[in-house]
């Protein structure tokens, strides 16, 4: 497979090279240390996957993602970065992948096993739509959550929480910027709670206050009067 490493830091670039040499079936075509480069090198070697940073100098690496994005034939994209705080913006992009430095060998071999599985068709389609993931910290580190297994989104204090099929995790965005992201999965509740869309079974009164009914677990997230009306069309869409 041919990989390309952009990165802005010469020692960023030599460590990810001697990780990629151990693996037989890596073929490193080209390293550069900005976006407008990347663009260029991308389009003369042709790699398949780009392992790419995002604070760079000049073009940042969503940007370069972006436009390649839109190539006839564009290649896989993974983000390798220091940061966590670009992890939504990353995957509206459709990045195959982002990983945390200091890279782990083996989260980097779990990310070129996903991108060697994927035909041409498969990264065509991967990286001309929105994956329907979200980056969430668990105790194994930072993993993807499909947004398939969420119930719903609360925030709590400076964090928001994921409730899915296998716990709890926690998010560094906002609510605001989820529901920006993935409005079309996702339905206001509350100022503090977004519910998944296709979890949504019924809306019940308890006292004074609505709360909705949701497949698959027995939370009832609170539905404030200033989203009831919301709730209820969505419900009735649905149904």
């Amino acid at each position: 497979m041919r990989v390309m490493i952009v990165d802005d830091e010469a020692p960023a670039r030599k460590r990810l090279r001697r990780m990629l040499e151990l693996q037989p079936e890596i073929e490193i075509v080209a390293e550069v240390s900005h976006g407008a480069q990347a663009l260029d090198l991308a389009k003369q070697y042709s790699p398949a996957l780009v392992l790419m940073d995002i604070q760079m100098p000049g073009m940042n690496g969503l940007d370069a993602a972006r436009q390649m994005a839109a190539w006839d034939h564009p290649p896989a994209v993974v983000f390798c970065t220091a940061y966590d705080e670009h992890a939504l913006a990353a995957f509206e992009v459709a990045a195959l992948d982002y990983l945390l430095k200091p890279i782990e060998q083996a989260k980097l071999e779990k990310a070129l096993q996903r991108a060697e599985k994927l035909t041409q068709h498969k990264i065509d389609e991967a990286v001309t739509a929105v994956s329907p993931h979200v980056l969430v910290t668990t105790a194994q580190g930072v993993e993807r959550l499909a947004l398939a297994d969420v119930y719903y989104f609360k925030a709590e204090q400076k964090y928001v929480v994921a409730v899915h099929s296998g716990g709890e995790a926690l998010l560094r965005e906002s609510l605001q910027q989820l529901e920006q992201a993935w409005g079309q999965y996702l339905i206001r509740a509350h100022r503090n709670t977004l519910i998944a869309r296709d979890c949504l079974r019924g809306v019940v009164r308890d006292g004074a206050r609505y709360r909705a009914l949701l497949r698959g677990i027995e939370d009832e997230p609170v539905i404030s009067r200033r989203h009831l009306q919301e709730v209820k069309a969505a419900l009735a869409d649905a149904g």
